[in-house]
């Protein structure tokens, strides 16, 4: 697919000509599925090309036949370990891209939240991305890639009944994302609008919509290496409930053109406001470590 190929070229210029793989993993499939890092999509759509990655690559007449309309499957699993307010997060996520275009995404989370009276929340979410504009289109080399999406969740939290909220909801947004090879080393900046009327990111429910920004950078020092930072600003859902901002820091590691292992801390805002008096400004479910492993067949 054009922006896999366009971030390969773009990750190895003035690095070495032998990390020709050095960016296959991006996009990751993030914490709802969808093609991004963590919390955050990226304008780039998920999947290989039939003729590219891992795995036999050709059919009986020489080249796959699925070239062009349905892109290779890639998965994710995360493990959100956020020590302050004793919650672990469990996530998997798997998403294909059809024409070159059009990313389909699914995902899941299991959440242990005893603290909150949800011992075992469940997560689902199915979303749509649709890349518009190409990276680099024009024949120029500083229009970014472009795409809009939406995501639908699903919660079966009990909270939901306590604080009055809805079982499900929808995000949409709309994403640019480019990687800039002008500089010392590669750099890969995006940042985008969302409308949501998410809870703690859909987990504890849905209320009201409001708007917010999103944001990540990452570089790429050495080789099969990247460190980068993401920002999501906190969504106002109406009734005295705002979302916390969402940070985190991390390190990806491109093991191979289909395996990456990201590490990272998030922060989520300070747990005991929500623990304490429930509807509140700067919900948030404090901060822990992340764990993620990410692969394209």
């Amino acid at each position: 697919m054009n922006n896999i190929k366009n971030i390969k070229i773009a990750a190895v210029a003035g690095i070495a000509a032998a990390a020709s793989s050095l960016f296959a993993g991006v996009p990751l499939n993030n914490l709802q599925g969808t093609g991004g890092i963590a919390f955050n999509p990226l304008a780039y759509t998920a999947g290989l090309p039939w003729d590219e990655g891992g795995g036999d690559t050709t059919n009986a007449v020489g080249q796959s036949a699925l070239n062009g309309v349905i892109s290779r499957p890639q998965v994710g699993a995360w493990y959100v370990n956020l020590t302050d307010a004793e919650i672990n997060w469990f996530a998997l996520g798997t998403a294909v891209t059809l024409f070159d275009r059009l990313e389909i995404s699914g995902g899941y989370g299991l959440i242990n939240a005893d603290n909150y009276g949800d011992n075992a929340i469940n997560s689902y979410n199915v979303g749509a991305k649709l890349r518009f504009l190409d990276e680099n289109a024009f024949d120029t080399s500083w229009v970014p890639a472009l795409a809009v999406g939406g995501v639908y969740k699903y919660t079966d939290s009990k909270t939901v009944d306590a604080l009055g909220l809805d079982h499900d909801g929808f995000d949409a947004y709309v994403v640019a994302s480019k990687l800039i090879k002008q500089t010392p080393i590669p750099v890969l900046l995006s940042v985008g609008g969302l409308l949501s009327d998410e809870v703690v990111n859909g987990v504890v429910g849905h209320n009201d919509y409001g708007a917010a920004v999103f944001a990540n950078i990452d570089l790429i020092p050495v080789e099969q290496v990247a460190i980068g930072f993401e920002y999501k600003q906190g969504v106002n859902v109406g009734d005295g409930i705002t979302n916390h901002d969402y940070f985190d820091g991390h390190v990806a590691w491109f093991v191979t053109d289909t395996l990456t292992l990201v590490g990272a801390y998030a922060y989520t805002g300070d747990k005991d406001k929500f623990y304490r008096y429930g509807k509140t400004k700067d919900l948030g479910v404090g901060g822990g470590f992340v764990l993620s492993i990410q692969y394209q067949f």
